[in-house]
């Protein structure tokens, strides 16, 4: 039998969500980590670089819906490794802000596709009664990457279910 993970409140209240979470079923497109950018991706700023898509010379990435951006947020975590407290460790790991902003940095993702990803994540987190930010939630240190990826799985199923 699979064991469902919870996406518990603040440990220091020690009070966890009381009602077993159950994921409906959901069949995404699949959406990749991207590779890490080259370091003349990072260096040239992203106006410049729009600027060069606009005139052909630069392919810039197409950007998703917040439903597939959470889902490439969680796969970015996958593939890169998780970690709380920073938005990028020293070893490469991320914690999902970080991941975000990997995502947003490299044009995966609009600001405004970002921001409709992070409603659904505080949704989420609402739901269960966890009443923070949810990258405040991330760096908790008894907090562990299955209630990570459950959070961000539930608030992609909720994107798309909206159309988004």
């Amino acid at each position: 039998m699979h064991q469902q993970t919870r996406i518990h409140s603040n440990p220091q209240t020690g009070t966890p969500s009381a009602v077993p979470v159950r994921v409906p079923p959901v069949h995404p497109q699949p959406v990749s980590a991207p590779n890490y950018p080259s370091r003349l991706h990072l260096l040239i700023p992203a106006g410049v670089r729009n600027l060069l898509a606009d005139w052909g010379w630069w392919q810039n990435p197409t950007p998703l819906l917040p439903s597939d951006h959470l889902t490439q947020t969680l796969a970015v975590l996958e593939r890169y490794g998780w970690a709380r407290s920073l938005d990028f460790s020293p070893t490469g790991r991320m914690c999902i802000r970080g991941a975000q902003t990997l995502l947003e940095t490299t044009g995966h993702v609009t600001p405004a596709s970002r921001a409709r990803a992070v409603d659904y994540m505080q949704q989420t987190l609402q739901e269960h009664g966890v009443h923070e930010q949810f990258h405040a939630w991330n760096d908790h240190m008894n907090r562990t990457f299955p209630q990570v990826s459950h959070l961000i799985t539930l608030s992609a199923h909720t994107a798309r279910k909206n159309g988004e």
